[in-house]
């Protein structure tokens, strides 16, 4: 029994290994290498997975013509869910983040094609909606939360979800940390107190980390519905147009500043 429950947890244990070396590597060590680190991340979690017995369909990687459908019509959904806030004076300030606004215009181009696809999406996606959620449905018991049919096989069961949910949410700890440090107004929206730093950034973390959990249940639908194309182009999508967003805010901003004479 004992060797049977080791035989399930140690893949899994590595797995979150390779994942915890990324992070702290892709948000503290080598930021600009994070699409490298990611790749060989993503290769690295895959092979896990392929050795524990795993099939391709087992990790998301089905029914590629339903997911570009839905994830193309959800990716739509956020640019105009984006054009929507920064066209209101309202909400225009909560996309002014220096981690866009301090780049040249090469440096944003390496973020939307390279940085956000590749060092992002690719790792995030296999490993969150593919490996760990298939890797926790062998580890932990289903309790009462029975796995679901597919057409393709057994889905992995609500608890699985639940629980690489949240780890999706822990995972972006410190990327929360810099955003709180990057954009201002994130941080007094949550303080309440302008002159609160450390409340504002612990509660943004803690919102981040929450909603992003939150994300991952819906992105795990997603991957349920339409295989792990439909949450990668909405992850996409909601990455790379937010730095666009940011510059478009930007310009907004400048322009709404003027002189009505100037304008």
């Amino acid at each position: 029994m004992a060797e049977r429950v080791k035989a399930r947890v140690a893949p899994l244990v590595c797995a979150l290994g390779v994942l915890v070396l990324a992070n702290v590597s892709n948000n503290r060590i080598a930021r600009r290498w994070a699409p490298a680190t990611s790749v060989v991340a993503t290769a690295a979690l895959l092979g896990i997975a392929r050795r524990d017995g795993l099939t391709w369909a087992d990790l998301g990687f089905q029914r590629a013509e339903r997911g570009a459908r839905v994830g193309g019509a959800l990716a739509a959904g956020v640019a105009a869910v984006y054009a929507a806030g920064v066209a209101s004076s309202r909400t225009r300030p909560l996309f002014l983040d220096e981690r866009a606004l301090s780049l040249s215009r090469a440096r944003l181009l390496e973020e939307v094609l390279l940085q956000v696809p590749l060092g992002t999406v690719l790792l995030e996606e296999v490993a969150f909606r593919g490996v760990l959620p298939a890797l926790l449905a062998r580890a932990l018991p289903s309790g009462p939360f029975p796995s679901r049919a597919l057409p393709s096989g057994p889905f992995p069961s609500r608890t699985a979800t639940a629980a690489t949910a949240a780890l999706f949410g822990l995972w972006h700890v410190l990327p929360a940390v810099d955003m709180a440090r990057a954009n201002p107004a994130l941080g007094r929206l949550t303080a309440g107190e302008p002159l609160d730093e450390v409340r504002g950034t612990a509660r943004l973390v803690a919102g981040t980390v929450a909603s992003t959990a939150l994300a991952g249940t819906a992105f795990q639908e997603l991957r349920r519905r339409g295989g792990l194309l439909a949450p990668s182009l909405t992850h996409l999508a909601t990455n790379s147009f937010g730095y666009l967003a940011a510059r478009a805010a930007r310009k907004l901003d400048a322009r709404a500043r003027e002189p009505a004479g100037n304008r």
